[in-house]
């Protein structure tokens, strides 16, 4: 990539990675890494505009229906895809439907943007990430060709052990704290070509290993708070982007947040 590039616009889709879970603000809505990744851009060109599609929930199919088309319209120097990991978590799924739902979006995207950005997406070390693993694996092979055969960039967060650190993860065990996307920004901004303003992935300091009751206590409320409705929306066809809408859905200029610069000295 072209070093200390400019980039006028960005466009990010997918679901509740990009749409930013768990990087809560006070106000109770999520910024996430894209949002983080459009103020350190806007910061370099004046006129910047950004536009975020993601929805939490999301899986491959309803991305390239409700997402990709919407995104190819907007003719972005960027766009971010990162999508079909959701597919790889349900019970039983359709890895050929997903390989190819994931090729049609990248064939649609590609024409009509500057730069196609794909992701290998972090996962958090445990047991659950060893069961899925087989799966991940054959989606961000994938991914590698699609991107050989059509110019895009692949950001590696999932060849990054830091990131499978429990301790960037939110108490969901799904979704990145504020730590894990603005290290998820950097990795993104570094791939374009940008100058690096940190090492994202820098391990954490050593940890103290909770003990046995405070891990049961933690087990608890995860199976209460989270695993729990996770199954009930899987048994009843639910998900919990039903009948939402993207936060950013048109391409419009960006406006950093008053008082603070967006993932630096803004409150998570």
């Amino acid at each position: 990539m072209e070093i200390n590039a400019t980039y006028n616009s960005l466009v990010a889709v997918g679901d509740s990675f990009t749409e930013g879970m768990s990087d809560l603000k006070p106000d109770g809505s999520y910024r996430g890494w894209a949002d983080v990744l459009a103020g350190r851009l806007a910061a370099r060109s004046s006129g910047f505009r950004y536009a975020n599609l993601a929805v939490r929930g999301k899986l491959i199919g309803q991305i390239v229906e409700e997402q990709v088309d919407l995104a190819a319209g907007m003719e972005a120097d960027v766009v971010t895809l990162v999508g079909g990991l959701n597919d790889t978590l349900r019970p039983k799924v359709d890895m050929v439907r997903v390989r190819d739902l994931l090729t049609e979006a990248v064939e649609r995207l590609t024409p009509s943007c500057g730069q196609l950005v794909l992701m290998r997406s972090p996962g958090r070390n445990g047991p659950v990430m060893e069961r899925f693993r087989p799966r991940m694996e054959e989606l961000f092979a994938h991914l590698d060709a699609l991107a050989h055969r059509h110019g895009a960039l692949v950001v590696d967060l999932y060849g990054s052990p830091s990131l499978g650190d429990p301790r960037l993860w939110d108490v969901d065990r799904l979704h990145l704290t504020a730590d894990g996307h603005r290290r998820v920004a950097e990795a993104v901004w570094q791939a374009l070509g940008l100058p690096a303003e940190e090492d994202w992935r820098a391990p954490l300091p050593p940890a103290v290993r909770p003990g046995w009751a405070s891990r049961r206590i933690a087990d608890a409320r995860f199976a209460k708070e989270h695993l729990g409705p996770w199954i009930g929306r899987r048994l009843t066809g639910r998900s919990s982007g039903d009948g939402r809408a993207p936060k950013r859905p048109e391409l419009l200029p960006y406006e950093p947040p008053t008082g603070a610069r967006e993932g630096r000295d803004a409150p998570a």
